[in-house]
């Protein structure tokens, strides 16, 4: 049980923490490209993908013409257009992959990463940098001298760090979207599914 509080109070302060990098200039461009765009897509792999969908469900929401990069009713990625990259590595094959193609065909690519550096980083129009612990920090050999130090990290395994606080990050975004566009919750409760 205490392991199991531990972990949660380390999601918790790197969710806390993370907010202390955001940058309102790249934030303010974010959220202009996705007003601006004629369709919005969404990809990430695992479970940052699940992150991506959840956050394509509320684009939809606002209104926003939205896919879900790999779903069967996707269409082609134009210029107009942009793509939400999540990627806590920035260097996810089939995410890089996808952003490359975006860009060739002339539409907007968004990042969200750790690693502003990256390939994903770099690629991007904008990136927006989300604080979190990657499975590039999870493949660390030197465990043992990182625990001796009080480096706790593996409270967050793999890429949980950056998933949920980028989950929040992302909730957050919706929140000034709807302020942005005008929008109430009563415009997103109109356009959520009956068909469950």
């Amino acid at each position: 049980m205490e392991l199991m509080k531990s972990s949660i109070n380390a999601i918790i302060n790197n969710i806390e923490t993370a907010e202390t990098f955001l940058d309102e200039e790249s934030i303010e461009n974010f959220m202009k490209v996705i007003n601006d765009s004629d369709h919005v897509f969404v990809i990430g792999a695992g479970r940052s993908g699940l992150v991506g969908k959840a956050f394509a469900m509320r684009l939809m929401h606002l209104g926003v013409k939205t896919y879900v990069v790999g779903e069967t009713i996707s269409p082609a990625i134009n210029d107009g257009d942009c793509i939400i990259a999540i990627s806590g590595s920035g260097e996810t094959n089939n995410i890089v992959s996808a952003a490359k193609t975006s860009k060739n065909r002339g539409a907007k690519v968004l990042a969200l990463t750790s690693y502003t550096e990256s390939t994903l980083g770099q690629l991007a129009d904008v990136t927006l940098y989300v604080q979190g612990r990657t499975k590039v920090e999870a493949d660390d050999k030197n465990y043992l001298k990182r625990q001796i130090h009080g480096n706790y990290t593996s409270l967050t395994p793999l890429g949980t760090a950056f998933e949920l606080t980028s989950l929040v990050f992302l909730d957050g975004l919706i929140c000034s979207l709807m302020d942005k566009m005008g929008k109430t919750e009563d415009d997103l409760k109109r356009r959520h599914t009956v068909l469950e």
